[in-house]
């Protein structure tokens, strides 16, 4: 089993960079802009869907990649646009994105539920092939991603994305245009989560109809584990994006420990998860890092003798204490 799980833990650690990469999309919006956005499972499709067909048709893999994100960018785009101008609900306004990007994204791939993406017959990035190299082009890709968002976030337009998230009422007499800031928040999260979507596609060597489903979930996971762990010691805003990063590699890594786990009950039964079994254990995940901040306060009232009150996990504590 364990000789298993160690030949994998290249790949997982290789996968779990990629998703990482897709978290900090979904930390821009989660805990910068307090908005869920549930448009990111379509958007990390068209990301791998638009990836597969731009190099099929000769186009190298950097523009490729470029395209990518610009399509991503529309997605959240039009996500920003039905929340704001439209006066949907956010998270309704994800839905009705995701809804439809399904359709787009399957008319990206000609019809088919999946197209492949050979790595011998393309320069990719990186590939399943290889993990060891996917790993060393995944953190350089991080490394210069968030740099560029601390570099951004630290600018005037970047600030506004902060204090819209954190307070709308003070951004707005601040004269701050906090639509705009959503809607420009929503367009570099799905932008970056449809850049994740194209390296996942040129890592597996195809993009699928349905590799976004659960991508949200997933995302969530590795930016409430990394949070959770790191709190204490990632107080700078870097440092958090790091923490998404770190949490996308310790997710992938429990899910490849937990698939190598075999119980032999009898001689004819054995215990085992296999992928089916993926989406079960990842909800139980979130939920159980979800719970953590409120046992803590649970144990700490006790030991005071308060009874706590309970509140939802608020998506911009992190960030009230700036940089």
């Amino acid at each position: 089993m364990f000789t298993s799980f160690l030949n994998s833990m290249p790949g997982a650690v290789a996968q779990g960079i990629i998703w990482g990469i897709m978290a900090i999309g979904v930390y821009i919006t989660y805990k910068i802009l307090d908005v869920a956005d549930l448009s990111v499972d379509g958007s990390f499709g068209t990301g791998g869907a638009v990836l597969v067909i731009c190099m099929s048709n000769g186009i190298p893999v950097a523009p490729a990649m470029l395209i990518a994100f610009a399509a991503g960018c529309v997605a959240g785009f039009v996500t920003g646009i039905f929340h704001v101008h439209f006066g949907i609900p956010a998270i309704l306004s994800g839905i009705l994105t995701q809804l439809g990007l399904y359709s787009i994204n399957l008319r990206i791939l000609g019809g088919k539920a999946n197209v492949g993406l050979n790595p011998r017959n393309y320069n990719l990035l990186l590939s399943l092939g290889n993990p060891v190299n996917a790993i060393i082009v995944g953190l350089v890709i991080v490394v210069i991603l968030i740099l560029l968002l601390y570099l951004f976030f630290g600018t005037n337009l970047g600030s506004a994305l902060r204090a819209t998230g954190n307070n709308q009422n003070m951004a707005r007499a601040n004269g701050i245009n906090t639509n705009t800031a959503k809607i420009l928040g929503l367009v570099i999260s799905n932008g970056i989560v449809a850049f994740s979507g194209a390296l996942l596609a040129q890592f597996q060597g195809y993009a699928d109809i349905n590799m976004g489903r659960g991508a949200i979930v997933i995302g969530l996971a590795a930016v409430i584990i990394g949070e959770v762990l790191f709190h204490k010691i990632f107080k700078n805003f870097a440092l958090k994006l790091l923490g998404a990063i770190i949490g996308g590699i310790i997710y992938y890594l429990v899910i490849t420990l937990v698939l190598s786990i075999k119980i032999p009950i009898s001689d004819t039964f054995t215990i085992k998860l296999d992928a089916n079994d993926l989406k079960l254990f990842t909800a139980l995940v979130v939920a159980i890092f979800l719970g953590i901040p409120y046992w803590k306060k649970t144990i700490s009232a006790k030991r005071i003798g308060t009874a706590p009150k309970y509140t939802a996990v608020s998506s911009t504590d992190s960030e009230k204490e700036g940089n």
